[in-house]
């Protein structure tokens, strides 16, 4: 495949004026796809993307999580690598991998993003206990948006 960078460097100038984290153009059997920040996890059908312009979405449940903007900038914060779906668990029906108040050991899975049909499993990067969960089952997630707080 021949690099079009005149192409590239277009799709990245887009990216910059609307604000978008990733955008994908196909012509044929090629495509190109730039990525803001975040990490491509495989190549496939395109994900779902929110188009919502809040990123605060209201909690449900007795996580009793503040909004996201109380906890963007707390050093336990585990955010977003990447744009996609949030799964508390690893099938329907399954319990929770984390819940609020567990404690957690460094590696332990705490939730799944799925983006492009490839489930990526969030690990804790440190141990601790879960303060918060900031999202829901089945929310979309864009890339930096909090998670969890592990203090």
């Amino acid at each position: 495949m021949k690099i079009n960078a005149k192409a590239i460097r277009e799709l990245a100038d887009l990216l910059e004026e609307t604000g978008l984290t990733e955008i994908e153009v196909a012509d044929g059997d090629q495509s190109i796809r730039v990525n803001k920040g975040g990490m491509m996890m495989s190549t496939g059908a395109p994900a779902p993307v929110s188009m919502s312009s809040n990123p605060t979405v209201p909690q449900i449940g007795n996580n009793d999580a503040p909004s996201t903007t109380a906890v963007d900038d707390h050093p336990g914060a585990v955010t977003s690598p990447m744009v996609g779906t949030a799964y508390m668990s690893g099938e329907p029906g399954a319990p929770a991998f984390v819940t609020k108040g567990k404690n957690v050991s460094e590696g332990d899975t705490l939730l799944i993003i799925e983006a492009m049909k490839v489930m990526n499993p969030i690990k804790a990067p440190r141990s601790g206990t879960i303060t918060q969960i900031t999202v829901e089952n089945g929310q979309p997630v864009e890339f930096g948006d909090v998670l969890v707080v592990i203090e």
